[in-house]
């Protein structure tokens, strides 16, 4: 039980001998913390492939980590508060590995009257007995007695961005595709084509008014050398082209570069465009949510206002094919609702109800589906257990399939701001993936969503589905 009250041990109550412990195991969490407040952020201690080359081979805490837990007994247990730092002596005997249970002791073991200087014996010990620190402190021991409330320290939550390491390494993997950049007329644009392509993701193919590509390159402070430029008058001649040039084969994506995300999707669309399927398109956010344990899609947050029925059966299976293409097996679909019972009078819940069924009947296929799922029960399985939900995709959804566009879009912002997430866009349904990014997009979310596009498009065949 941890002690509510500090109290220390003056310069004359301390004896030779006396003696003060504290116990800790070192997690990945501390390992990562301490990085982050040091700023020490060597790879032996944070990045296992480094660190699998080194004389350890394998991952290491960092030294001071333990040095740490030193002050730690100083400062709290003995000689405790008022006590004044002047010098540590450390010698690191070995190790510290990740689950480790390390033991440190303080033992007094010289007394200078002049200034209450206090000389401490300092040892560390491992769960086998085995010394991973020694060393003396030197300290100077309070002069009176103190009484002090122990701080209350704040939770702390680390936010991993590690969701996406997976796909994007299988992305580096292949061969760069050949993706329209369309209408690249600012720096923004240039410079997350040039960041998709030297991460090996695409092989771009500029399409606009030139002189405004080469100037928002010149403001970008990047240079357009190698990369091949097809110039058209304006940016619906561009969303044109590269419809045409997807249509070819001659590009596997399309990514937006400067214009209207409607300016685009409304070339892809248009009657005779070649790039239509018999499915509605939608738009995926695969999120990086640190809270949540695995990436989690929200659809559709983007196109599709007011999806009918039959069109959620879409946004569904888009979402449904991309994560398959993924490589996952059977993604779990939650399909949102304010209440996880079916209500009359709740639209959103007899759709869900409906899209379950169908998905049971071969309607929407190599998934699980179910719903109506309030977000709660979709994913957390303690709230799922609480209100007595058996399902399959309760707590553990892949997919949060949305009512409407607008709790979609609202539902993604307060994961993306509140919660920490970072939000991969993508357009699904044509007969290519289509990279829709925005200016405030960090440089993860565009890598991701490039590599997104990229294994979409490598593993569904152009062919795909005639249009209607």
């Amino acid at each position: 039980m941890t002690e509510t009250v500090l109290r220390n041990r003056t310069f004359d109550e301390l004896a030779i001998g006396d003696t003060a412990s504290l116990v800790r195991v070192v997690g990945r969490d501390d390992i990562d913390l301490f990085a982050a407040v040091s700023g020490d952020v060597n790879p032996a201690h944070l990045d296992a492939a480094f660190a699998s080359t080194d004389m350890f081979g394998h991952v290491v805490a960092h030294g001071m980590w333990t040095g740490a837990l030193v002050s730690a007994v100083l400062g709290a247990k003995l000689p405790g508060p008022g006590t004044v730092y002047l010098e540590q002596d450390i010698r690191f005997r070995r190790p510290v590995l990740p689950g480790d249970t390390i033991t440190v002791t303080v033992t007094v073991k010289e007394k200078r009257p002049a200034r209450r200087i206090v000389l401490l014996d300092t040892v560390a010990t491992n769960q086998r007995g085995e010394e991973v620190l020694t060393g003396v402190a030197t300290v100077i021991a309070p002069e009176k007695s103190i009484e002090w409330p122990r701080a209350e320290l704040p939770e702390v939550r680390l936010r991993r961005h590690d969701r996406y390491e997976e796909f994007v390494a299988e992305a580096r993997g292949l061969p760069p595709i050949g993706a329209a950049i369309v209408h690249p007329c600012s720096p923004e644009a240039i410079l997350g084509m040039i960041e998709a392509r030297d991460q090996g993701l695409l092989d771009p193919l500029l399409i606009g008014p030139e002189a405004k590509i080469r100037a928002a390159a010149e403001a970008a402070g990047v240079s357009l050398a190698g990369i091949p430029i097809e110039p058209v008058a304006h940016s619906h001649a561009a969303a044109a082209r590269a419809v045409e040039l997807a249509v070819s084969g001659a590009v596997g994506a399309l990514v937006k570069g400067s214009l209207h995300t409607d300016e685009l999707l409304g070339a892809v669309v248009a009657s005779g465009s070649g790039l239509r399927t018999e499915r509605r398109i939608s738009h995926v956010y695969a999120m990086d949510v640190p809270a949540y344990a695995k990436p989690l899609v929200v659809t559709d947050a983007a196109i599709n206002i007011q999806p009918s029925l039959e069109q959620k059966r879409d946004i569904c299976q888009n979402a449904v094919d991309m994560l398959r293409l993924l490589g996952v097996e059977q993604p779990r679909v939650a399909v949102l609702a304010a209440v996880e019972t079916v209500n009359a009078k709740m639209p959103s819940t007899l759709d869900a109800a409906a899209l379950t069924v169908m998905a049971a009947r071969g309607q929407i296929t190599g998934a699980l589906v179910d719903g109506p799922l309030a977000f709660d029960n979709a994913v957390s399985p303690d709230a799922a257990r609480t209100k007595g939900i058996v399902s399959p995709v309760a707590g553990e959804a892949d997919v949060l399939l949305v009512p409407d566009l607008e709790a979609g879009n609202m539902l993604a912002k307060q994961l993306i701001y509140f919660a920490g997430a970072d939000a991969a866009g993508l357009v699904l349904g044509a007969r290519v993936p289509v990279v829709v990014t925005s200016r405030s997009d960090s440089l993860r979310t565009r890598i991701a969503s490039a590599a997104l596009a990229k294994l979409v498009a490598s593993r569904q065949p152009l062919a795909g589905k005639m249009p209607r």
